[in-house]
């Protein structure tokens, strides 16, 4: 299997070749290239059992990184790690599958929280709790919320994420419009109603402001497939709650099939805050101590200053098909 060359690598090639810009520049460039090319975000994604969580994962990353009901029994389930290139994947066992498993897990959960990286800060960049939206019961889920994952969030509560999926089956599948794969005007205000009543539990168990979002993240069963819905709008959510220094990276591993990422509730123009915020992180990360100048860069797709207005060029290349 031949791998896929490194977004860096490719930016890099270009500025060597780039005469416009002095060596101690291209140097400052190329050493902030090569600290963006190891920086890793690390997510932990959490939910109760069937939410969709490694469903989720494939449409964000790519088909077949997490195996779709794997079948193992939960209690024996431990947190499994999934390493892409810059990103890292911790998909936690599904919670409601036994008080003695839900208490195994929740401690495994705690301890990922607290955990720490070789530098000394904590690990885990992103939780996300992906709720069920097809479910009535979600009391497994605000217990998990409430009393295991915020508690140990510490004082960055930005770090949480709640995402509602499966809109599609949220009402047994009626009103689901499937040619056109969104929902009908009453399935939207069902999934309206359980966003702004999660947000509300929320807030009064914890006094945490959160805002989910709902969606659904697809399945390919055989021949028959179904594209997400607003993934994009997830996406973009991951995006803003991420470190402006690490967004980048998400160029490296964000799955490239534009049907994954088309149908949404046209609220935003989903794909291009995210085109725009991967074009601002590099852009930033690429000329951090560099003495360039505000003039040289442009926007994305515009060739300004040769290598520079290419890292633009190269990321709108990424979602050409957007």
């Amino acid at each position: 299997m031949i791998k896929e060359e490194h977004f860096t690598d490719k930016v890099a090639d270009v500025i060597q070749l780039d005469e416009t810009l002095s060596d101690i520049v291209k140097a400052q460039v190329m050493r902030n290239l090569a600290k963006l090319k190891g920086t890793k975000v690390n997510i932990l994604i959490t939910g109760a059992t069937g939410c969709g969580k490694s469903s989720t994962i494939n449409a964000l990353f790519g088909s077949d990184k997490a195996k779709v009901g794997q079948g193992v029994a939960p209690e024996t389930m431990d947190i499994k790690k999934f390493e892409l290139s810059n990103i890292v994947l911790y998909d936690s066992p599904g919670l409601g599958d036994g008080k003695e498993a839900d208490l195994r897990h929740a401690k495994s959960i705690i301890e990922k929280l607290h955990e720490k990286d070789p530098q000394g800060n904590l690990l885990i960049d992103l939780v996300l709790v992906i709720l069920d939206g097809s479910s009535r019961d979600l009391g497994t889920s605000f217990q998990l919320i409430n009393e295991v994952i915020i508690p140990n969030l510490g004082e960055d509560n930005k770090r949480l994420l709640v995402a509602i999926n499966q809109a599609d089956i949220a009402m047994k599948g009626r009103y689901w419009n499937d040619n056109e794969n969104r929902p009908e005007p009453e399935l939207i205000k069902f999934l309206e109603e359980k966003v702004n009543s999660t947000s509300k539990r929320i807030k009064e168990a914890t006094d945490i402001d959160v805002e989910p979002i709902y969606y659904s993240a697809g399945y390919k069963n055989g021949n028959q497939a179904q594209n997400p819905y607003n993934l994009s709008k997830l996406m973009l959510l991951i995006l803003q709650h991420t470190k402006e220094e690490k967004r980048a990276v998400f160029v490296q591993d964000i799955n490239k099939d534009s049907n994954m990422w088309k149908d949404d509730d046209r609220l935003k123009d989903y794909r291009g805050e995210i085109q725009k915020t991967l074009w601002d992180s590099v852009k930033e990360s690429a000329s951090q101590g560099a003495d360039i100048g505000g003039a040289i860069f442009g926007a994305p797709g515009r060739v300004i200053g040769g290598a520079i207005g290419a890292i633009g060029g190269f990321i709108s290349g990424l979602f050409s098909g957007w």
